[in-house]
């Protein structure tokens, strides 16, 4: 017998803690239930989808379309919500909703499947009063409707083999374009550190997980991005069975961060995650094991790596997010870190978009520090792809004023630090860097632009002990760091470490297989310098989209090396490139003519 097969959108919805509402009094919870679903129901059938089951406290239905199913599950939602604000805790009954785009099997009126299996794993996902979507039906739908998803992430549900990519709205968050000023994007991120967990069985080692706490709530209260809950209030969870979902309310975070400690003999070691509090998703986690030679040393570095981690993946979360969001009604912070992104994607026309994202936020707020900080930074970008006096000059004019609204913002400081640089001063950068790491010595990142200022100035030793700390202590600081690193080891002459260096970076620009092909052709490793010679020319057409030939990209890369201080930096890098086979001296030659 042939089996019937369609994609369709299903729709798949359960009461929330039915057995609990009925526990207290069955009759009057199984009616105030029926209603609900009679009323989900209808709303199914007027919308135009098809109630294919409806059993217990469950409710089966296809839609024609995502964006129908997920505009009447939006409605539902909404009218629930309205219903149950009036209603005491007992008397409310909510319901989870899991949308799925998928392939089904169609049998006697009824769907079967997979695609079916994951819209009953979403809704189980869900949260009480919310939606939950799988990737699939979010990119049908996410362009079409007003409402703002949360990235949950990819998560295992019961049954199906994969992770899977879901997506959240519940009635709290915001259509995009709402005015709300207590929108996430508005203001800074809250974050909360629960007490470690002293898993040693010693209660004398108790001091030890207070201490890792008490450390990193101090460390990450230097970042002026996220507002830190204070340790008073944190602890007042010590030694108690946590739900993460309901520390995040009572200390109004929107991140947890938890761990545990267990020192055993002569080894240590250490857990934390994070933990996105509204949905318990767990954005982050790692395991540190230590030898206890030094048990506070141990503590330093430890605090050190977590602190390095967090805000950045916090960031990251936040900016996925803004991706997603029509531009048009981004909120300031939103576009602050779409530029961001931008700017971290290696591509010609990438600063011009961070340009306009930034600029946005200017007009929203003309004197947000980071906005004009981030301007800066992309004028910058721009300046390297197109050596426009206008960009650097554009550059230096928004680095000074994000300095002068904030003097103790590492963003401004470092914006004008990258100005400075790019127009030959390093060595007035340097003391700009150095005042970073001093506000902020947990971030890897002003370590990084120390260094990179340093590599600038020629002063190479003291550049890779910075960059050599970053690149251990946050693996994710960013390919820029390595690049920089590989520059320092190109620059002593050590081309074996550099050429290894620029190799570990996954997926380089174009400038940085150029370096990568110097160092190897320096270390006498022909057949690799001219691979990297051949992926270079590819890299830079896909970057520019055909439009800078390989002399043009070369010219760029060798007017960007003249800002180095030293002039034996450049004429080194210049002979690795001689060596590679890249055309330096053509570029050298079109340079002289037309500065």
């Amino acid at each position: 017998m042939s089996v019937t097969r369609r994609l369709t959108t299903v729709f798949y919805a359960d009461v929330a803690g039915y057995s609990r509402l009925t526990g207290a009094d069955e009759a009057g919870s199984h009616q105030r239930v029926m209603a609900v679903l009679d009323d989900v129901t209808a709303r199914i059938t007027d919308a135009g989808g098809e109630v294919l089951r409806y059993a217990g406290d469950a409710v089966l239905a296809v839609f024609p379309s995502v964006v129908l199913a997920v505009e009447t599950s939006a409605a539902i939602q909404t009218a629930l919500a309205e219903r149950a604000a009036d209603l005491a805790e007992d008397q409310r009954v909510l319901i989870r909703i899991g949308i799925n785009l998928g392939d089904v099997i169609e049998d006697r009126g009824e769907v079967y499947g997979e695609g079916v299996n994951l819209a009953a794993r979403l809704e189980a996902a869900a949260e009480p009063g919310g939606l939950c979507l799988s990737d699939d039906a979010y990119r049908q739908c996410r362009k079409h409707v007003a409402l703002e998803f949360t990235d949950g992430g990819e998560e295992r549900l019961k049954n199906i083999d994969e992770a899977v990519q879901v997506w959240r709205w519940s009635p709290g968050i915001p259509a995009a374009g709402s005015d709300n000023t207590d929108d996430e994007s508005r203001r800074k991120p809250s974050i909360a550190v629960l007490p470690f967990n002293n898993m040693s069985g010693d209660p004398e080692q108790e001091y030890f997980s207070d201490g890792i706490t008490e450390d990193i709530i101090t460390e990450l209260s230097r970042f002026r991005s996220l507002l830190v809950i204070a340790r008073n209030s944190s602890f007042i969870f010590k030694g108690k069975a946590v739900d993460v979902r309901e520390a995040g309310r009572t200390l109004a975070a929107d991140y947890v961060v938890e761990g545990s400690v267990r020192k055993a003999g002569n080894r240590v070691r250490v857990t934390a995650q994070l933990i996105e509090a509204a949905t318990g998703n767990h954005l982050w986690a790692e395991r540190f094991d230590h030898d206890l030679e030094d048990i506070f040393a141990v503590q330093d570095n430890v605090v050190a790596a977590i602190v390095t981690a967090l805000p950045v993946r916090i960031e990251r979360t936040r900016a996925k997010r803004s991706r997603h969001t029509s531009i048009g009604n981004l909120p300031t912070y939103d576009l602050i870190l779409r530029g961001r992104w931008h700017i971290q994607d290696y591509r010609k026309d990438s600063p011009r978009r961070a340009e306009e994202a930034y600029a946005r936020a200017i007009a929203l707020d003309p004197d947000n520090t980071l906005a004009h900080a981030g301007l800066a930074t992309a004028c910058i970008h721009s300046y390297f792809w197109d050596a426009q006096a206008g960009f650097l000059a554009s550059a230096i004019d928004h680095a000074q004023r994000a300095v002068a609204l904030d003097r103790d913002e590492p963003a401004a400081l470092g914006a004008l630090a990258l100005a400075l640089t790019k127009s030959s001063h390093s060595d007035e950068a340097i003391p700009l860097m150095r005042r970073a790491v001093e506000l902020l010595p947990g971030s890897m990142h002003e370590r990084s632009m120390l260094g990179i200022s340093l590599v600038h100035n020629g002063r190479h030793e003291e550049a890779q002990a910075h960059l050599e700390r970053a690149v251990a202590l946050d693996p994710h600081v960013g390919d820029w760091t390595l690049e920089f690193l590989g520059q320092t080891y190109y620059f002593t002459h050590r081309f074996a470490e550099a050429a290894a260096t620029f190799g570990r970076i996954v997926d380089p620009p174009s400038w940085v297989c150029g370096y990568h092909a110097a160092a190897c052709a320096m270390n006498g490793d022909t057949v690799a310098a001219r691979e990297l010679v051949a992926n270079y020319s590819r890299l830079l057409k896909r970057e520019s989209e055909g439009a800078v030939t390989l002399e043009i990209g070369m010219q760029r890369d060798v007017k960007d090396m003249s800002y180095y201080k030293n002039p034996d930096d450049s004429a080194l890098m210049n002979e690795g490139y001689r060596r590679a086979g890249l055309p330096v001296d053509a570029a050298l030659a079109a340079l002289r003519e037309n500065p």
